[in-house]
């Protein structure tokens, strides 16, 4: 992208009105680092309560012949010129809208690029979009793929997709919420192509929530997830993948098999949500993680009985078996076998990480405290009620069975009058 008089970047006006009329109070050559996905309006220093208007104006240059569909999203109006003729166009007092259209360009020729934007109240956002329509964006990385060890592709979804009452129009989304899970369809593709190849590959998720990946569960021999990791997450990436590092990390969410799994939007009772009330099978239950060792867990220690309102002191001995260090997080689920009032299938009332050399053991001490047994009554007193709970310990969700570690299980029965707890 090149500005009127040569430079590289827009030549950028500035005006105090909506119309991009009369003389600009400031102009400038804005340096934008332009790619074929995503470019975005660097507004300096306003007074967003006043009306103003702005126009980017240079040429732009095709990297290939075909067409070359356009995108513009923006909050309030917007207009984008190639080669002097409108291509998009939304010139209106509105909240975010995004509006496309389709040209052909001729690779190596330069066509004058104007966009016009105006904002009248609230934030200003402006974005444009370009890209090539029908490439063939599998051919070179499945080529690549076929002559090489190992693929690691890194996929998933990001923060300018999911969040909260967000205006994204994609999809799997709708304002912030998921109508699906799946992994974005040209991820989906590209996956199944590589795998095709015969060369193995290693799946990486970015996310700040569940996917569901399903396809890649049955075909893919390692997935990793990522979530959102900073700066030095490639640095973490790599350990793990090369095996300097053992992962220890353990899902704090469910992974559905698909939305179907679960109740829709509009229904707020927690039925069928959460690992506490989901009674499904999951892709990936709470709790869940792989270690390249493996642990044991022995000598489950607990009362049999305790009268209602007194403590628990629990025990259990995890053994690294395996033949390399690793952290276990050993979990402890309580499930109320005889409450008398609607309680979750189980809950997490408590948690250890702990580090194990081979073939190194310990014993894990954990407390379970009288309000962790408590139900809720209907006229919302909190107590503990007599009857029979299964305690699970293990480094994972109880009946899950990871192939890393085991989960062992005793009852406890709680005796004497109801304990009521302010």
């Amino acid at each position: 992208m090149v500005s009127a008089d040569g430079q590289p970047g827009l030549k950028v006006d500035y005006f105090k009105n909506i119309d991009l009329d009369g003389e600009p109070f400031y102009t400038r050559i804005d340096p934008l680092g332009f790619s074929n996905w995503l470019w975005g309006a660097r507004i300096p220093s306003l007074d967003w309560r006043m009306d103003f208007s702005i126009r980017w104006s240079g040429t732009i240059t095709a990297p290939a012949t075909g067409d070359f569909n356009f995108t513009v999203r923006g909050d309030d109006g917007y207009r984008l010129y190639i080669d002097d003729k409108i291509l998009v166009e939304d010139w209106s007092d509105h909240e975010a809208t995004t509006k496309s259209n389709v040209i052909h360009l001729e690779e190596g020729k330069s066509y004058p690029m104007r966009v016009e934007y105006f904002q009248s109240s609230g934030w200003p956002l402006l974005s444009v979009q370009w890209q090539m329509v029908e490439v063939d964006f599998l051919k070179n990385p499945v080529d690549l793929a076929a002559s090489a060890d190992v693929v690691i592709f890194v996929g998933g979804i990001t923060s300018r997709l999911e969040g909260e009452e967000m205006r994204v129009d994609y999809d799997g989304f709708r304002g912030g919420d998921r109508t699906h899970l799946k992994l974005p369809k040209v991820q989906e593709d590209l996956l199944k192509a590589l795998h095709g190849t015969g060369t193995r590959v290693v799946l990486v998720l970015t996310s700040g929530s569940a996917l569901a990946v399903n396809w890649a569960n049955e075909n893919i021999p390692a997935i990793v997830q990522l979530w959102y990791p900073g700066q030095e997450g490639g640095t973490a990436l790599a350990d793990v993948l090369f095996g300097d590092a053992n992962p220890g990390g353990r899902l704090p969410v469910t992974f559905y098999k698909s939305v179907d799994q679960l109740p829709p939007f509009e229904d707020y009772n927690m039925k069928g949500r959460t690992y506490r009330y989901f009674s499904g099978e999951p892709l990936y239950p709470f709790g869940y993680g792989f270690s390249y060792t493996k642990f044991a867990y022995t000598n489950l220690r607990l009362p049999k009985k305790v009268h209602a309102g007194e403590d628990i002191d629990i025990s259990v001995q995890v053994k690294n078996t395996g033949k390399v260090a690793g952290d276990e997080v050993v979990q402890l689920y309580v499930k109320d076998m005889e409450a008398s009032v609607p309680v979750p299938i189980r809950a997490l009332q408590g948690m250890k990480r702990i580090h194990l050399e081979p073939g190194e053991e310990q014993k894990v001490e954990l407390t379970l405290h009288a309000k962790q047994l408590t139900v809720i009554k209907d006229d919302g007193s909190r107590v503990v009620e007599p009857g029979i709970f299964e305690i699970a310990v293990g480094g994972a969700l109880p009946g899950t069975n990871p192939p890393t570690t085991q989960v062992v299980t005793k009852e406890l029965r709680v005796e004497g009058n109801p304990y009521f707890i302010e």
